[in-house]
């Protein structure tokens, strides 16, 4: 089944929460949702607002069956794979005419469809990297969607401070089979407002890189 007909059940399922990691421990209902995460209550059903517009809007225009929607703080993060430079630039489109979008980040890839191996290989991966991020004290795992295409790990949410961020990142390029973990995370700034992502602390994070880290 399609990744994103499959969101949409799940938002049946879940209708104020948004992302994988929160539907998994939001069950509880919408108190679960502010609860648990940086995000204020009016912020996260914003946030599920806007993602279930945007998939709503791309499953309806076709052919965008494998583009995966995140929102975070009003940016919409659109990954996965479409098959033409058009339905790229359409998808994009579709997410900026959200009424609530604020930015949006598109890393979406154009090539073939990734089909049932390739898919299940990177929810492997996405899995790796949330235990670890489970398993870190430096890091409040709940306020972290993770999601991998091709190998790149894509990280979004609201964290605490710089140092969860940076700790965040570091983590998920330790998981085995990540090529490269690119950071959607934000943070607040002193009054409370939600700042621009990537501040200050470079986006991609090459395993590579990182000699000595362990293995995940």
């Amino acid at each position: 089944m399609a990744r994103l007909a499959s969101t949409l059940a799940l938002i049946a399922t879940f209708p104020l929460i948004s992302g994988c990691m929160v539907a998994a421990v939001g069950a509880a209902g919408t108190a679960a949702v502010s609860a648990s995460q940086e995000r204020t209550f009016g912020e996260a059903i914003d946030d599920a607002s806007v993602s279930t517009e945007v998939k709503s809007k791309l499953l309806s225009h076709g052919g965008m069956g494998e583009v995966d929607v995140e929102v975070a703080g009003g940016l919409v993060l659109l990954s996965g794979r479409v098959s033409t430079p058009e339905l790229r630039v359409k998808a994009e489109s579709l997410a900026w005419s959200a009424k609530r979008t604020r930015d949006v980040a598109n890393e979406i890839q154009i090539e073939a469809p990734g089909g049932f191996f390739a898919n299940a290989s990177d929810e492997f991966i996405s899995a790796k990297v949330r235990a670890r991020l489970l398993g870190s004290s430096s890091v409040q795992a709940r306020n972290i969607n993770v999601e991998t295409y091709g190998g790149v790990v894509y990280l979004m949410g609201i964290v605490r401070d710089q140092e969860e961020l940076e700790k965040a990142a570091e983590e998920a390029s330790y998981a085995s089979g990540v090529k490269q973990v690119v950071s959607y995370m934000r943070l607040r700034d002193a009054r409370g407002e939600i700042v621009a992502y990537r501040p200050g602390v470079p986006a991609d994070y090459n395993p590579n890189e990182l000699a000595g880290g362990p293995g995940g």
